[in-house]
């Protein structure tokens, strides 16, 4: 099934708001620790990531090279860089103004997404692949399905979005 971004139903509430599993956390340690391929951006996150997901929204298709952007949105006071500091890019988006995507300025490699440009948000969003240990991330979601490509290949298991999931609640 595939949900509407705006639709609002016990069925997603529950999926905003689900924590991960003691069977999904068992290889996650918190605090956890990701950074760029070459070293000069290191981060730490003091909290397990609020949701999961793939998007495949064309903006995160291109800064990936890739179907999809595998990512996590987490509590903006858990994370803090450690080394480094972000250079960003703004890309338009749908739901308002300008999305912020932080990268490393020395190698490219992206680490941040949802934010957007000029609003303090209480989320921050981080890609998968930056993780020390991404063996761990089990994405919740598919998000931006209306954007899929057709030869990739979404785990039917997982709930689909036609765009934005619902907004989740702060804990």
């Amino acid at each position: 099934m595939i949900h509407q971004g705006n639709e609002i139903g016990s069925e997603q509430n529950s999926l905003s708001t689900r924590r991960i599993s003691e069977d999904e956390e068992m290889n996650m340690k918190i605090p956890f620790t990701g950074g760029c391929s070459c070293g000069t951006i290191r981060y730490e996150s003091t909290a397990e990531p609020i949701m999961m997901f793939k998007c495949h929204c064309r903006d995160c298709q291109q800064g990936t090279g890739s179907g999809f952007a595998p990512g996590m949105l987490l509590p903006r006071t858990a994370f803090r860089l450690t080394r480094g500091q972000l250079r960003y890019h703004f890309t338009p988006s749908i739901r308002r103004g300008k999305h912020k995507r932080g990268f490393c300025p020395e190698c490219g490699s992206r680490i941040t997404g949802g934010e957007f440009e000029g609003e303090d948000s209480p989320f921050i969003g981080i890609l998968a692949g930056s993780l020390d240990d991404p063996t761990w991330f089990q994405p919740q979601m598919d998000i931006f399905v209306s954007d899929a490509q057709p030869w990739d290949q979404m785990d039917p298991k997982i709930p689909k979005f036609e765009q934005y999931p619902p907004i989740p609640t702060k804990e």
